[in-house]
């Protein structure tokens, strides 16, 4: 094993990140490989997957890119053998992966709800439960899944998000009780309003109303930046952070406190 140059005694582990190929996710597999970590980026996209791991390795750290549709069993399954044939045994996971959008609570179908129930929730589900395995042979485990300020507070037009995220911090908490006697730790990271390509198209859209709004609701006066979520996961998926267990930690700006 190696140690990063930052933390002389910090292990080169193998880290897997869903979501990986865009905002959060490319932000946190960066993040992560320049800690040491070779880094799994999953994404549902073949492609945003591998330019992102083709920037981590132009980088000098070491990625891989594998395409999985986190909320297909099947899918997560053969992914994680991919990163166990690959890297060794999953040591640490960051759960990015989701869809979001504007529909009004009472326009919601039942084929949208179950979409976003299956993405952004049981793909969550799915994901955890594929590496624990892993973690508890290991006696050792980083699960830090990305839930939302919108489980914690609700958010307009967001219901079937929301609900979802809400479950996301749920099922940590959860996790962290079942686990925490093997050396594993779960933790959920909600953000507030983020920066990203996703950010900025639902305002292109007019889902969301221009940045100086937006920043008017965030005491720090900015919008987040991926730098700032990958920060803290990065601490949370770190020898360092073993009793921290079972914990919201937002990502905000104080607008949620």
């Amino acid at each position: 094993m190696l140690a990063t140059d930052e933390e002389p005694g910090e292990l080169s582990r193998t880290a897997v990140v869903t979501g990986g190929g865009s905002g959060l996710g490319r932000a946190i597999s960066a993040k992560l490989a320049a800690d040491g970590h070779r880094v799994a980026v999953m994404d549902v996209d073949a492609e945003a997957a591998e330019k992102v791991a083709a920037e981590v390795r132009a980088d000098g750290g070491t990625a891989v890119a594998i395409a999985v549709d986190v909320s297909d069993e099947a899918a997560v399954i053969d992914g994680f053998n991919v990163v166990r044939d690959t890297f060794g045994p999953a040591e640490v996971l960051v759960t990015s992966a989701a869809i979001a959008g504007f529909t009004r609570f009472d326009k919601i179908t039942l084929d949208e709800w179950n979409r976003y129930m299956a993405v952004n929730l049981t793909g969550t589900f799915l994901c955890a439960r594929a590496v624990l395995s892993d973690m508890v042979a290991a006696g050792w485990g980083r699960i830090v899944t990305i839930s939302s300020a919108a489980g914690q507070q609700g958010a307009p037009r967001q219901g079937h998000y929301a609900a979802t995220k809400g479950g996301v911090i749920a099922m940590t908490k959860t996790i962290a009780l079942d686990y925490a006697r093997k050396g594993i730790t779960a933790n959920t990271v909600p953000p507030f309003v983020i920066d990203s390509p996703m950010l900025r198209q639902q305002q292109e859209a007019g889902k969301l109303p221009p940045t100086e709004h937006l920043t008017q609701a965030i005491p720090a006066g900015r919008l987040g930046a991926g730098a700032d979520v990958a920060a803290v996961c990065s601490f949370l998926c770190s020898d360092g952070a073993g009793y921290v267990n079972g914990q919201v930690i937002g990502v905000n700006g104080g607008a949620v406190v």
